[in-house]
Order: C-alpha cells, then structure tokens, then sequence
C-alpha cells in the first residue's frame, strides 16, 4: 500500500519550508531511511528521508515550492504498483494534511457532516471525486497584492491546488499593463532551474536559482530563505538596539610566539591546530565575568542576566553568515574550544548543523580578518547585547617604552546594546579583552 512522505517537524517557531532539492525522481528504486529530499528553512536545512522500501510513484511538491509541516511532498508505493494508485492514496490523505496545518481556531470548530473542498480556487460545499485543496498561502498573498481574483485561476498541482507559479502563469496572460509585475515574482528560467536529482552531496545545488530578466545585461537571482532571515534579523537588529561600537588594539606578539612555540606539540597531542579563537573565547569570558551585563538580555523591562557562557562563533557560508554556538565554553580547555570551533564550521558549510546548535548563545565573536578586514563594526546577533569583531593581523609602527618598534597589531571592535551597557563598561571590557590577550599565560587563571 503507497504511503504519503510529510513534511517533518522543523523545529521550534519554524512552521514552513522551502524545497531546496529533490535527490529522487519519479520512478526511482528507494530504500528506507535514504534521504528524498532537503528542505531549506530559515535556520537550517532538513533532510526528509523514505521511511519505507519502495518506489518513489509521484512527486507532489517540486523545487522552490513553500510547503508547510504536515503536507504531503510525494507517495512511496511498493514495487509494480501504478502511479494512479499512488494518486488515489494521496488523494485520500489530504485531509490528514490540512488538519495538521489548520490554525488553533480552525480546530475548535465543529466539523461539518459533509467537509468543504475547492474547485479552481471556489470553495463547495459536498463532496466531490475532483475535491481540491484550497490555494497555498503563498499564491493568496500574490494574488491578493495584484489584485487578481483567484477563483478565475486554474491550479496545476496533482490535486488542483492553486501555487505561485499558477498565479504567476496567470498573470502573465494578461493585459501588458500588469507585466512589470513580472519581474518581482516570475519562476525560474528552465535553463537556470536547480538540478533535481543530483547524485552526491558535493553537487547539491548552493546558489538560489536565477529569475527571468528583461534586460540581458542584468542578472536576477532569487534569495534563499536564510539570505532573507539574514538580512531581516540584521535590520531588526539596528531598529530595536541602541547600537554603538567602540575600538581598541592589541599587540599580538605574544599569542604569535605561543602558537610558534607550542603549535606543533598541541596538535600532536590534541589532533587539532592551535588557532586565534581559543585565545579570544578565553579571553571574552574572563571580560564577562567582569562585566556580566554584556552577557545579558532584555526581555520587556527585565534585564536577564546569563551566569553561562554559551559563545556564538561567526561562520561564514555561501548562504550568508550563520552563528554556531560553543555550549558552556568557560568550562572548555584551549583543546576542546578549538576542536568543537572547527567541528561547527565545517557543518555550517556542509549544512548540517542542527537547529539547537544555532540557538541561544550569550555573546558572539565574529573573524572578519581571515578576509582581510582591517577596521569593521559589527552588527549585534539579538537578543544578545554585545558582539566582538576580529580584524587582520598587521604589521605596524607603534610607540612602546620611549622607541618605535614594528609589532603585530590587531584592531577590535567590540558593539553594544547603549540600553543597558554604559560606554564606560564597555569600553573596560574591551580593555580587559586586550590586557589578558598581550599575556596569554593569564588566560589560565581564567576559569
């Protein structure tokens, strides 16, 4: 008997999701547990496996569609059955699907004898063979913002449900004067469309598809869901916060020679490198015990103050910056940090981080010198009050003891929440930043 394969749970506040890849096709041989599908969220990207041996029959959902927690993605059958019969076996769990969906005051209603269904976008009341789903809320909002009745639109889906692509198809049916409309919301190119079924993890589409564009000297390319995440969480945060930045410098010659000198017998002994962030991850906790205010938050008019160190640590990924954290770091040696820090970038990039892991830090370091940047300000990660940027490593003319030397310099940039952290503690946190970096050894007595 064919099963239908659902959207799983993704994770707290995350209700929906967009189809980054198929790795299946219609007709494809499965075996249970082999991954179908990844699903692209604002967080994190979820893998939707097969739960049973069988035969991937039809694929409801395609790449780009928004699909919701409980709806059905495709029907897995056993060996020789039709793919009518798939389409029969879906068709009769929809309902399962929309009531998993439905909102909180849906479900208090009373459930009428004879259930409601929708024919090219017009709700009937009695059943019907041709029952349809009503449209997605994407093709609603589209709809709704240009004007267009979508009961006069057809849906195309294996159920007649009524997509984006369907509102768009329709829109561009009609009269030129509502064509420049097109380029906000138009599908993508066939040429540029994301590969389906790509056959190893290292071919997996990375890069949003492109959007059809009038004018052939100009690219659109769609953002992904994290880009826009990204971007909304980066604005909200200069909305909210009141945001200041203040800087210091620290000579690095001491962390240099102690990486020298020690490098080749700590990776031997820990299998791991000696890098920067374990000396930075020290030293920033030993500024927040000092100064526990930057590793607070605001919740309404409390001010939550954090007696852990969880720290955020920056990653850079072809989806924009994305912000693992290193649980309980002050209870960390130099070995772990460095081990848990390279183990976190490298799944960031592979995308296969795990909701919880991006969730809850207290405080956020962020390396803007591995590129090259010499002086940034760094916008804060919210709810947390206080960010720490790292810069490149310069050689530099500086005055020390009377004479002009040349030191390894680095510049930091430490930005604040002014609500609830004054620019004098912050600007001593900072200095206690750069008095435990230029003497490594009391990073020990830290924790």
């Amino acid at each position: 008997m064919p099963i239908d394969v659902r959207v799983p749970s993704l994770g707290e506040s995350i209700v929906d999701a967009t189809i980054a890849s198929w790795l299946k096709k219609e007709g494809d041989t499965v075996r249970q547990g082999e991954t179908l599908a990844e699903l692209e969220t604002d967080k994190v990207n979820v893998e939707v496996n097969a739960d049973q041996d069988g035969v991937l029959q039809k694929v409801i959902k395609k790449v780009g569609d928004i699909v919701a927690v409980g709806e059905v993605l495709c029907v897995i059958g056993v060996s020789g059955e039709s793919s009518e019969s798939a389409g029969i076996a879906s068709s009769s769990t929809d309902t399962g699907a929309e009531k998993s969906v439905a909102s909180p005051s849906a479900e208090k209603a009373s459930v009428p004898a004879v259930q409601q269904t929708y024919t090219n976008g017009q709700r009937n009341n009695g059943s019907s063979s041709d029952a349809q789903r009503p449209p997605s809320p994407l093709a609603r909002r589209i709809a709704s913002e240009y004007n267009v009745d979508i009961a006069q639109v057809r849906g195309s889906s294996p159920h007649g449900r009524v997509t984006k692509d369907d509102v768009i198809q329709y829109l561009t049916q009609q009269p030129e004067a509502i064509a420049p409309v097109l380029q906000a919301v138009a599908p993508a190119a066939p040429a540029a469309a994301v590969p389906q079924v790509p056959p190893t993890q290292s071919q997996r589409p990375v890069a949003p598809a492109a959007v059809v564009s009038d004018n052939p000297r100009e690219e659109r390319v769609r953002m992904s869901r994290r880009r826009q995440t990204i971007a909304q969480r980066l604005v909200e945060a200069q909305h909210t916060a009141a945001m200041l930045t203040t800087f210091n410098e620290i000579d690095m010659s001491a962390i240099l020679d102690v990486r020298k000198r020690r490098k080749d017998a700590f990776k031997e002994k820990y299998g791991v490198s000696l890098g920067f962030m374990s000396f930075f991850t020290r030293a920033v906790i030993g500024a927040l015990k000092a100064f526990p205010r930057l590793n607070a938050e605001i919740q309404g008019a409390e001010l939550v103050l954090k007696h852990y160190y969880d720290i955020g640590i920056a990653v850079s990924t072809d989806e924009g910056l994305i912000v693992p954290v290193v649980r309980d770091a002050d209870r960390k040696s130099f070995a772990q940090i460095e081990r848990e820090v390279a183990d976190l970038a490298k799944r960031a990039r592979s995308n296969s981080l795990t909701l919880p892991e991006l969730q809850g830090g207290t405080f956020t370091i962020t390396n803007g010198g591995v590129f090259g940047s010499l002086l940034s300000t760094p916008i804060l990660n919210g709810p947390q009050v206080g960010i720490l940027g790292m810069h490149k490593i310069e050689e530099r003319p500086i005055a020390l003891n009377g004479q002009v030397v040349i030191r390894p310099m680095m510049y930091l940039a430490l930005s604040y929440d002014h609500r609830i952290v004054d620019g004098s503690e912050a600007v001593r946190f900072l200095v206690t930043i750069k008095g435990l970096l230029e003497d490594p050894e009391s990073l020990l007595l830290e924790g």
